[in-house]
């Protein structure tokens, strides 16, 4: 239950929620490992096995231990501190650098009664002050780190050569102590780098799509501005002057209100078009935006068969929607490595397949309304949605819209025919057969309902 637990939450998280945790859990475990190695090792050969000696070994791994849960409890508050999010409490520091303190002093006396030498003295000088360096790494500058780690070297070196530690061992104490700040600093904090680099660029590209949408809702209002805005002001100064005629008894003011009338339905049709122009998806494009969009987030993207062109207009919006929302569920719910996009077209249907081998690559039903959008666009073309998980770990989403029963598909060639001709006029509106022109034309009573509705 726990490892379900684990492996769904690890799913919902992003690509760089991931990298984040890696890059913590990883500086996290890093003293772990010293301090079972470096401070363990001593123990079979250059801890002397009395019970003075052992005790004291004992003592200074259960400080060393200490020091790994106090590091561990800083990490994120120092990670924080490093990329500027918050400010690293300074009383977090004084019980690790205690702890330092006593774990120098218990080195110190079993050096000084004689219970180590040798390398078991180097490891441990080299172990002692790993977990209180992890963290300081990343909250001070690097030249304040470097003064600090030689400091430390000079007071190690000090207290063992307080208590008797003499030639060759005491002479390697300050570069091993020196090695040891050095490795942390030339692991740790490049990957914090990179880190703070990484989230800089997503949060870049999450302020590039919020001027995206900005942008976009600019332009619609100007676009609706230029539309309304001067034929609103004639329909206003007409109204005027046809109150004005009709106080007076003027026939003139029937032919104003009827002027008003006709700018009111250009207006209305206008602001159709408009709209339509921002709820419709081109097909085509939408194909080669997925594409592009999936390979800039690092998933190898194919698009194989058609593109949609001679498709009909209704059709080729309603692809276009699934590839679009396909697309971002594989973003959004997958992590997947390959993704395929394939377009068939017969004389009877279209159906596109969008595969990925990230499964699920899309909501859970009843979690989003996504796909049901989707299958209601499809409906209304006599189309079908189909998605799921399929053989081999791969997700697959299926679309498929019949065309002979699309008004304006009879007779549309495969798209490897290479003829066009027929995508503007499978969007024109047809006659039925026995209207005659005057009963095809529009009655201006029917556009009155129309546009009343």
């Amino acid at each position: 239950m726990h490892v379900r637990e684990w492996r769904r939450s690890w799913q919902e998280r992003s690509k760089m929620e991931r990298i984040d945790l890696y890059s913590r859990f990883t500086v996290s475990s890093i003293p772990w490992l010293f301090a079972l190695s470096w401070q363990l090792a001593p123990f079979k050969s250059d801890i002397r096995h009395e019970p003075l000696p052992l005790a004291l070994g004992a003592a200074l791994l259960l400080v060393s231990l200490t020091q790994c849960l106090l590091s561990n409890r800083n990490v994120r508050a120092s990670y924080e501190h490093y990329l500027g999010i918050s400010v690293f409490p300074v009383r977090r520091l004084i019980a690790p650098l205690l702890l330092l303190v006593l774990a120098v002093a218990l080195l110190a006396t079993l050096a000084g009664v004689g219970g180590v030498g040798g390398s078991g003295l180097l490891l441990m000088s080299l172990n002692t002050p790993m977990a209180f360096v992890i963290t300081r790494v990343l909250l001070v500058p690097v030249r304040t780190f470097a003064i600090e780690s030689l400091l430390l070297a000079v007071l190690t070196t000090g207290a063992l050569a307080a208590a008797g530690v003499r030639g060759g061992a005491l002479a390697g104490v300050m570069p091993t102590a020196l090695f040891g700040s050095v490795l942390v600093l030339i692991s740790i904090r490049p990957s914090a780098w990179s880190l703070g680099v990484m989230w800089q660029a997503e949060e870049a590209r999450n302020i590039q799509a919020r001027l995206a949408v900005a942008e976009e809702r600019l332009r619609f209002g100007r676009d609706m501005h230029d539309v309304l805005g001067r034929n609103l002001a004639v329909i206003a100064l007409k109204s005027e002057l046809a109150v004005e005629l009709a106080q007076r008894g003027r026939p003139e003011a029937l032919d104003q209100m009827v002027e008003v009338q006709r700018i009111a339905r250009a207006s209305q049709q206008e602001v159709r078009d408009v709209v339509r122009g921002y709820r419709e998806a081109d097909l085509t494009t939408e194909l080669a935006g997925a594409q592009g969009v999936l390979r800039a987030a690092g998933i190898e993207c194919a698009v194989t068969g058609g593109d949609g062109t001679g498709l009909p207009g209704p059709v080729q919006s309603a692809l276009g929607w699934v590839v679009r929302e396909a697309a971002t569920n594989v973003l959004r719910h997958g992590d997947p490595g390959h993704c395929t996009i394939r377009l068939d077209v017969s004389a009877d249907a279209v159906v596109l397949d969008v595969e990925n081998d990230g499964a699920p690559a899309a909501a859970p039903e009843g979690t989003g309304s996504g796909l049901a959008g989707l299958r209601e666009r499809l409906i209304a073309l006599d189309g079908t949605l189909e998605a799921g998980p399929g053989d081999g770990g791969v997700f697959r989403l299926r679309a498929r819209i019949p065309l002979a029963a699309h008004p304006g598909s009879a007779g549309l060639p495969h798209p490897a025919a290479g003829d066009t001709s027929r995508a503007a006029a499978g969007d024109a509106p047809r006659a039925a057969p026995g209207d005659t022109p005057r009963a095809a034309a529009r009655d201006p009573r029917t556009t009155l309902l129309e546009d009343r509705r």
